[in-house]
């Protein structure tokens, strides 16, 4: 999604904008690439809940500190995980599925990251249910043992999920956020039978500590005007994606309460930093 806010960005600050890809490492990579660069703004890092929150819970020896290095500048987008069986499954409702869980101990759910695997703990605990995680390199992996009959459930991106969906594949059952997504507004929230359940998905922009709060402000001004241009909403809800606006200090705030939720679901389910 940066590079779909990355042009009006450019406009905006009255500079080239390029958008950098740094994968590896659960995003540590990128982090510490960013976190080496001078804080004068010109070097952000768009990230995801998982490199802003959840690593501290999931990755040993973390060479980062949130509140030592991070500066939070902006929320840039929000989505959710859409829960979802073969079109031949016999549950059509996220009841129906736990309901037959607690009929059928050990399900098979498959997940290819810490954040997906987290959200089943919570689920199998909140339900009542025992459910098989199982893990995956990716999401098309996931995706083929689902329709090949070897898997019984797993979460998909909302892009991936409408054109499976659409294309009768699969059955979208319910979405992980508290409430329903306004671009899917007839799939329910796992909320709506696991009271409190709310796993949001959420990217945003962090620089090194020590920038200006000048260049902070600018930066966010610049980012929040990006997420309010059409053509930028329009875009992101093909991904299943909303803009997320958010303050700095809220963004500081989020990412505070977001980190100590995932830090107590991982000793919950003990799962341990790797």
């Amino acid at each position: 999604m940066a590079r779909v806010i990355a042009p009006y960005l450019s406009s905006s600050l009255a500079q080239t904008v390029v958008v950098d890809n740094k994968p590896g490492a659960n995003g540590v990579i990128g982090m510490q690439e960013m976190l080496r660069s001078p804080p004068d703004g010109n070097t952000v890092l768009h990230g995801s809940v998982s490199h802003l929150a959840l690593n501290v819970a999931v990755v040993k020896n973390l060479p980062y500190d949130r509140r030592r290095d991070l500066m939070p500048i902006a929320g840039v987008s929000m989505t959710n995980h859409v829960f979802v069986v073969k079109s031949s499954f016999s549950a059509h409702t996220f009841w129906d599925f736990i309901a037959y869980a607690k009929q059928h101990a050990g399900l098979s759910v498959g997940y290819s990251t810490s954040l997906v695997q987290m959200q089943f703990a919570a689920m199998s605990k909140s339900a009542g249910v025992e459910l098989l995680p199982v893990p995956y390199k990716g999401t098309p992996e996931t995706l083929t043992d689902l329709l090949g009959g070897r898997l019984d459930a797993t979460f998909l991106d909302p892009g991936t999920a409408l054109t499976q969906v659409k294309g009768g594949q699969v059955r979208a059952l319910a979405v992980s956020s508290l409430k329903r997504n306004p671009l899917t507004p007839d799939w329910p929230a796992i909320s709506e039978a696991l009271p409190g359940y709310d796993f949001s998905s959420w990217t945003a922009s962090v620089g090194p500590v020590r920038m200006s709060r000048e260049r902070v402000n600018e930066i966010n001004a610049a980012i929040n005007g990006a997420l309010k241009q059409q053509a930028v909403v329009a875009k992101f809800a093909q991904g299943g994606l909303i803009p997320f606006i958010k303050t700095p200090n809220e963004l500081k705030a989020l990412i505070d309460t977001e980190t100590a939720k995932w830090m107590k679901l991982a000793s919950e389910a003990n799962i341990r930093p790797e």
